[in-house]
């Protein structure tokens, strides 16, 4: 019984199918294009009352108008005509140049003794890490934060610091072959 209707439902999908799907694609040849006779148009009257006057509309209040608003007291610019000066409001203040300095934060204690470098790519100090130091030497000053421990205070105790090797030549003025310089390192 289910299998008839099964069969009878398909045959009926495909009964429809077929009557509303158009024929083949291509199986009509175009047909011969046919103008429109222009008599075919003629113009249409309407009834409907023509009003002597559009209903006002009511002005909002002016919470609505935008910042541009032309009112019935708007002037206007001309260009190339000279305009009116404004009144300005505020005072102009002779105000003092600024001096041009640094300031360095005063070191909470200061360490002499010689650096030495080392190719690790850190700063290496006694200190804890994480210390801010400034070292100065002959040749300029540099700025770093202590990032290893070092060096060991057995073998040479006036050795204070390791520096990178381009630290050490900013701070040296001098090459590597050096070997060590007599710096000054202030502890932040």
């Amino acid at each position: 019984m289910r299998r008839k209707s099964v069969v009878a439902s398909a045959v009926l999908i495909a009964a429809v199918a077929m009557a509303a799907a158009p024929g083949f694609v291509g199986s009509r040849a175009p047909g011969p294009i046919h103008p429109v006779d222009a008599a075919a148009f003629k113009p249409v009257q309407l009834a409907i009352p023509r009003a002597s006057a559009p209903p006002p509309v009511a002005r909002l209040d002016a919470a609505h108008d935008s910042a541009s608003l032309m009112g019935t007291d708007t002037r206007f610019a001309i260009v190339g005509a000279r305009q009116p000066q404004r009144a300005t409001t505020r005072r102009s203040v002779a105000q003092p140049q600024p001096k041009p300095r640094a300031a360095i934060k005063p070191a909470k204690y200061q360490i002499r003794g010689y650096a030495t470098w080392y190719d690790n790519g850190t700063t290496a100090m006694r200190l804890p890490r994480g210390t801010r130091v400034r070292i100065c030497g002959p040749g300029g000053c540099v700025q770093r934060v202590v990032s290893d421990y070092g060096p060991t205070a057995g073998h040479k105790p006036d050795r204070v610091v390791d520096l990178t090797p381009a630290d050490f030549r900013r701070v040296c003025g001098c090459s590597l072959g050096t070997g060590t310089v007599r710096v000054t390192v202030s502890v932040y």
